[in-house]
């Protein structure tokens, strides 16, 4: 029987690992991925997997240690909502840029996605520092991809945005 201290870590684990899969299952770098104009200063491909593992796994500690910080129910809703924001955020972004093949809605959706992310390290940063700190990379690396996504619309001419 699962107790309602270890209950977080079952639920935040559960949570990374279906986003990565989803994340994952909806990411197809293959010829269309392949084709397209890319910055020089565009990470290889191996690099992703291994920087979302040490994300996700940050990502999980954060989590539990957001969750326990937290103290009142409707802190807890709050943060329950953010983070179940954020995973439809992180899972749409690869749908909209390798599914449906568009980066030029995925740059849009970024946005979104950045900000539920700053919303979650805003909410957090006065209940528990570690937490905010652990969720510093997945803002950063967002961010990047974030910076990544409009350099390749604009290299791109076929999407309309830029």
């Amino acid at each position: 029987m699962t107790s309602h201290r270890t209950l977080p870590y079952a639920v935040s684990i559960g949570l990374a690992v279906f986003a990565a899969f989803a994340g994952g299952a909806l990411t197809d770098v293959g010829t269309w991925y392949q084709a397209l104009n890319k910055p020089s200063w565009n990470p290889p491909d191996w690099l992703f997997g291994p920087a979302w593992t040490l994300i996700y796994i940050a990502l999980v500690i954060a989590g539990v240690r957001g969750w326990h910080a937290v103290h009142a129910t409707t802190g807890k809703a709050i943060f329950a909502t953010l983070v179940i924001l954020n995973l439809v955020l992180n899972i749409s972004w690869s749908w909209l840029f390798f599914t449906v093949k568009r980066p030029d809605f995925a740059l849009v959706e970024v946005v979104f996605l950045w900000l539920s992310i700053l919303a979650i390290v805003v909410f957090i940063a006065a209940k528990d520092r570690p937490a905010m700190l652990l969720t510093l990379p997945y803002l950063f690396w967002v961010g990047f991809a974030g910076y990544l996504n409009l350099v390749i619309v604009q290299l791109n001419p076929s999407f309309g945005l830029c």
